[in-house]
């Protein structure tokens, strides 16, 4: 089990801004991430998705919930500040972040990017595969 453990850790420290701290704390709290039917769901369950309000069908998103798993939560907010630290230092090279951090404050993108993560990991863990880094990737034609 260890072994297997150690493997999955090792996965879900490919994805930036994921140490190998918030890897083992997701292991240990996410038995079967298959359990959430979705990554939004993953991410509502730590805390990291905005309240809805609407009204006839206009639907606006609020402010994070902060329920859910505190610990967890306070881990991959501190995995994307520090992500978003060093890519403001050196650059960022994630055109998503880049666009975000030009129109909304550092605090709410580091928050975005937060749940953007807890959603790769869902998807990571219920699926089985790897991570794949978008900036790299080929654009589709």
């Amino acid at each position: 089990m260890a072994g297997r453990c150690d493997q999955e850790a090792r996965r879900l420290m490919a994805v930036p801004g994921v140490g190998p701290i918030i890897a083992s704390a997701v292991l240990a709290k996410v038995p079967d991430a298959r359990l959430f039917r979705s990554g939004r769901d993953f991410a509502a369950w730590v805390g990291l998705t905005g309240r809805d309000h609407g009204t006839g069908g206009k639907h606006r998103p609020g402010r994070i919930s902060k329920q859910g798993d505190r610990a967890l939560r306070t881990l991959l907010i501190n995995g994307a500040s520090a992500h978003l630290r060093q890519q403001k230092r050196h650059g960022v090279s994630d055109p998503w972040l880049r666009e975000l951090l030009a129109r909304r404050p550092y605090k709410v993108t580091m928050v975005a990017f937060a749940a953007k993560t807890a959603r790769i990991i869902w998807a990571m863990l219920a699926k089985g595969e790897d991570y794949r880094d978008r900036t790299s990737a080929p654009a589709a034609a």
